[in-house]
């Protein structure tokens, strides 16, 4: 009996569409290119801003990102899809804004600013059912937001690309050039500190449902 799980597509593998896309993009189709920034724009945009904490540099961030992959549209050799593609050179852009910052300081290591639209992870969502009546959902999602910000960037890198963009661990080591052990490493130290840090702002209360 098949189950009712919708699989989603594997991020990590270049699709027949992908493939054609890319073509047309190496043959100068300015169509082809729009459809790239159209599709992607909107994930790229999420996982700079988390990162970079400014709308503005994260939409400057954006443009460069898909500049500097359409000129190196050559190199693209199609072993990974194109989001995972976009998504490395993504990171290391903002990374690099980040070393303009504050060239004395550790970039990765530097906070940023909310993202109210962050969703929920999965791995926190029964935060979100904390029994105190008088704590909004809205409230508890906030904390959830501050907690992600404040961890260090390369671990919010791997938590948000697993847990919020639901990249496999293949796709994200891939995007991060990193083992795929790494990895599961820090995302499991991300959901560590994760729940330190929440249990300390909840009072130390565990939410119901998880161990």
């Amino acid at each position: 009996m098949k189950s009712g799980r919708v699989e989603r597509p594997r991020r990590d593998m270049l699709s027949d569409r992908e493939r054609e896309m890319m073509t047309r993009i190496r043959a100068g189709d300015k169509t082809a290119c729009d459809d790239c920034i159209r599709e992607h724009s909107p994930a790229v945009y999420r996982l700079v801003l988390r990162l970079l904490g400014d709308r503005e540099e994260a939409e400057d961030a954006v443009q460069e990102t898909f500049l500097s992959a359409f000129k190196a549209i050559d190199r693209f050799d199609g072993r990974s899809g194109v989001s995972t593609w976009l998504y490395r050179i993504a990171y290391n852009t903002a990374l690099m804004r980040l070393r303009r910052r504050r060239p004395d300081a550790v970039p990765v290591e530097e906070a940023i600013e909310p993202d109210e639209g962050s969703p929920v992870p999965h791995a926190l969502v029964d935060w979100c059912c904390l029994p105190e009546r008088e704590l909004e959902k809205a409230e508890v999602r906030a904390e959830i937001t501050r907690a992600i910000r404040e961890l260090p960037a390369k671990l919010r890198a791997v938590f948000v690309m697993r847990e919020l963009e639901e990249l496999s661990t293949a796709a994200t080591a891939q995007a991060l050039g990193l083992s795929e052990e790494t990895v599961k490493t820090r995302l499991r130290r991300a959901r560590l500190q994760l729940k330190e840090s929440l249990t300390a702002r909840f009072g130390g209360r565990e939410p119901r449902g998880r161990s």
